[in-house]
Formats: C-alpha cells, sequence, structure tokens
C-alpha cells in the first residue's frame, strides 16, 4: 500500500520540484528586482557583466572595481530638509537650557522659534555656528553615542518613519548587486564623515572605513590622563563638488569606475569617474515622483539637479527616473 502511494505521488512531488526549482531560478536571474526592465536596468546589468567577464576586453580586476555613492538623496530622502541638519537643529534644541543667550541670538533664535524662513536667510554662516554649536567641543566617542542615539530615534517629518527606514531599496539592491560581483562601494558625501560611520554599515553595509565625508579639524588631546581626540568648530573639509574626487583620492586612492549621485554636487564626482579609461558607469538619481517621495530638480533649495541633466546625454552619462525606473521606493 505505501509503495503504491509513493508511485502516486512521485509525478506530485516531481512537479513540485520542477516548480520550485524554475521559482528559485527566477528569482535569482533578476539581481534588481526593484527596479522595472528599461535602459536604465539594462545599463547597470550590461556594465557589470562587461566588467567581470574573464576573457572579455573590458574585465576589470576585482581590486580595481570600485563604486561610489552620495548619500544624500542617492541613497535615503534629502527632503524637505538634510537629514544631518534636522540633527543639528534637534541638538540646538536640547542644549538650550544651557544657553538662554540663544533666545536672542541668531541663528539659534530663527531655530528655537521654528522661523526657516530667517534660519535660511542667515546662510553659509548661520549654518556654520549652529554646526560649530552642535557638532564640536567634545570627543569623537561621546559624538558617536549622540548620533547614534538619535538617528535610532528620529524620525521624518512627512513620513513618521525613522529616517533609516528611507533608503532606497532599488539602491540598496544595486550596491548589493555590485557585491556580489566583486566590487567594493563607497559612500562620499557632503555630510560629516562621523555623522555617517556609526550606522552606514547596519543601513547600507558599507563599513565605517568606506565612507569619505566633509570633516571639522580634530585635535589630539590628554584629558585628566586620558587620551582624547576632541572636534573643534573648524572646518577641515568640505566633501562636495570638486571637492568628491579629492575626498575619494584622499581616502580611497582610485578612481571609481561606476559612480552614482542626484545633484549638481555629484557632477565632478561623476565627470572624473566617467572620464576614466575603459568601461565606465555614471548615473544621477532623478526625483521626478512627488506620489511616492518627491518631486524636484533644478528650482529647490536642496538637491538641485541642473548641470547633471543638461549634460547627461552628451556625456554619455544615465538619468534614473525614480518614477519610471523604480517599482517601489521603499523596502517594505
Amino acid at each position: 500500500m505505501k509503495t503504491t502511494i509513493r508511485i502516486l505521488l512521485m509525478p506530485v512531488l516531481a512537479l513540485s520540484a520542477s516548480i520550485a526549482v524554475s521559482v528559485s531560478a527566477g528569482a535569482q536571474s533578476d539581481p534588481l528586482p526593484s527596479w522595472n526592465d528599461g535602459a536604465n536596468k539594462q545599463a547597470i546589468v550590461s556594465f557589470v557583466e562587461a566588467v567581470t567577464s574573464q576573457d572579455g576586453p573590458d574585465f576589470v580586476t576585482p581590486g580595481d572595481r570600485v563604486a561610489t555613492f552620495d548619500n544624500d538623496g542617492t541613497l535615503w530622502v534629502e527632503h524637505p530638509m538634510y537629514t544631518q541638519l534636522a540633527f543639528a537643529l534637534d541638538r540646538v534644541k536640547a542644549l538650550a537650557p544651557q544657553h538662554p543667550e540663544w533666545k536672542t541670538t541668531h541663528p539659534f533664535q530663527s531655530v528655537l522659534e521654528g522661523d526657516m524662513e530667517a534660519l535660511g536667510k542667515s546662510g553659509m554662516k548661520g549654518l556654520m555656528e549652529i554646526i560649530g554649536a552642535t557638532h564640536a567641543g567634545m570627543n569623537t566617542a561621546e559624538f558617536e553615542k549622540i548620533t547614534s542615539d538619535w538617528i535610532s530615534t528620529a524620525k521624518h517629518p512627512k513620513f513618521d518613519k525613522l529616517y533609516t527606514s528611507l533608503v532606497y531599496q532599488p539602491m540598496l539592491e544595486l550596491m548589493d548587486y555590485l557585491r556580489a560581483n566583486g566590487f567594493k562601494t563607497y559612500i562620499v558625501s557632503g555630510g560629516g564623515i562621523e555623522f555617517m560611520r556609526p550606522w552606514t554599515e547596519k543601513i547600507y553595509g558599507i563599513p565605517p572605513e568606506q565612507v569619505v565625508g566633509s570633516s571639522i579639524v580634530t585635535e589630539y588631546k590628554v584629558i585628566d590622563g586620558i587620551p582624547s581626540l576632541m572636534r573643534t568648530p573648524k572646518i577641515a573639509f568640505l566633501d562636495d563638488k570638486e571637492g568628491k574626487p579629492v575626498g575619494i583620492l584622499t581616502h580611497i586612492g582610485k578612481r571609481p569606475i561606476a559612480a552614482f549621485g542626484n545633484s549638481d554636487g555629484d557632477y565632478q564626482m561623476l565627470q572624473w569617474t566617467t572620464a576614466g579609461p575603459g568601461k565606465r558607469l555614471g548615473m544621477f538619481v532623478h526625483h521626478d515622483d512627488a506620489n511616492r517621495e518627491y518631486a524636484y530638480d533644478r528650482e529647490t533649495h536642496i538637491g538641485t539637479l541642473n548641470k547633471g541633466l543638461d549634460d547627461a546625454l552628451k556625456e554619455g552619462r544615465h538619468i534614473i527616473s525614480m518614477k519610471n525606473d523604480w517599482k517601489q521606493i521603499f523596502p517594505e
């Protein structure tokens, strides 16, 4: 009887196994499931296949497969303000009881009163004052704890979710795909290097040593017999625009063969990357999806994309449409 049942079930089991293998193969065949089929997805796949085909003319050794990613607006949401700026404004409010003079001193008064228009008028000078007051005067370990505590609880004003939940699923897949094919992925951002390093490995799979960013002057001091690295309010390096290729050379030591950004602040990084010899890939994320995220490019206070749009076609770079190229924006 058992033998008969087994014989009767064999075709069913074989069919089930066949379906399972087929589904598994299908899932594995698409490394970018959150991307719609189209020219940009194909460009990514073709590029990776070309530089990893050992017998092909465009083969690149694994040690030279370097890919760089901007952070704000490329890997996660940057509107209505940069996440690090939101952190700085929250720090002003948290520190205000220790600084009663801030109630009548701009730009701090603007922050405490929620007057973003007045804060904007304070310009770079006002921003640097805020950064100096909220990011300096402590050692690096203290700053890392403050940053880690904030990022684990702070929520975006529009989506009411943790900022670390508002990363772009298609870009997470892209980084995983590149790493699976021997690439080393780096963040190259205008954001503060020590603001990003405490959480990038958990969120993006990018360890601290592969993060390049802006920095303030840090000094070695021995305080009460304990060696410390103390943060000062002076800017050491601004990793934006022309600074990005310089930051890449300083921290990485190699020109990338692939670079991804979303604004004209990333233009020079993509320009320098795609000007190198051999197969190259440069892509801008275009924020054109007002329903699922935001729509902005030329006329915006954050993430302006003018030159990148104008030069993409003639320079052989790609414009990724969030609306048309991505099936979903954020992880489920």
